[in-house]
């Protein structure tokens, strides 16, 4: 007899950094931002609690990033816009092995890191979404998930960003293009 299988969770954690949330941040979503952080903590205890797995996606850009002729320096290495939320930090210290940070240059976690290999070393068969900007690094992220077979779950009470009307038209897109289960 096959022993019934269970799903690994997996929630990924986007871009909960200094330049996008705090006050002072160089592309601040400013309090919608900051206002997500308990719901982002909470989540990434229970995900963790249940034998899952919390990835910290984050910027982590380079002085002369390509992406600063798009939008200004923000979360440049070593510099303290690129350090995640110090709620969320002490998280991340607190569940130990089962939170791990992924450094990225790009929208999209998975462009030139080892993300896809992560989710698949864990055995992780469903993902979760929560951070910030919804309509650029949250976007791209599922739309990465999905096109890896993954169908996220993105939940509205733990994304944000600083254009509204986008935020709105993100959550969309996900649903209705990217069969996101918008929660």
């Amino acid at each position: 007899m096959q022993a019934e299988q269970r799903e690994r969770r997996a929630l990924l954690v986007v871009d909960m950094l200094n330049d996008f949330v705090a006050d002072k941040g160089v592309l601040t979503a400013g309090k919608p931002a900051q206002d997500i952080i308990p719901f982002v903590a909470a989540k990434a205890r229970e995900v963790a609690a249940e034998g899952g797995r919390v990835y910290f996606l984050t910027d982590n850009h380079s002085p002369d990033d390509p992406e600063f002729g798009v939008f200004p320096p923000h979360c440049v290495r070593g510099t303290w816009g690129a350090d995640i939320v110090p709620e969320l930090e002490a998280v991340r210290q607190e569940l130990g092995p089962r939170a791990e940070r992924v450094l990225k240059t790009r929208y999209s976690g998975f462009h030139g890191t080892d993300l896809a290999d992560r989710l698949q070393r864990d055995g992780i068969t469903q993902t979760e979404v929560v951070g910030v900007a919804t309509n650029i690094c949250v976007l791209y992220n599922v739309e990465e998930l999905w096109n890896r077979g993954y169908r996220p779950v993105v939940y509205r009470e733990g994304v944000a960003t600083f254009d509204p009307p986008a935020h709105d038209f993100a959550l969309n897109q996900m649903a209705s293009v990217l069969g996101a289960v918008v929660k």
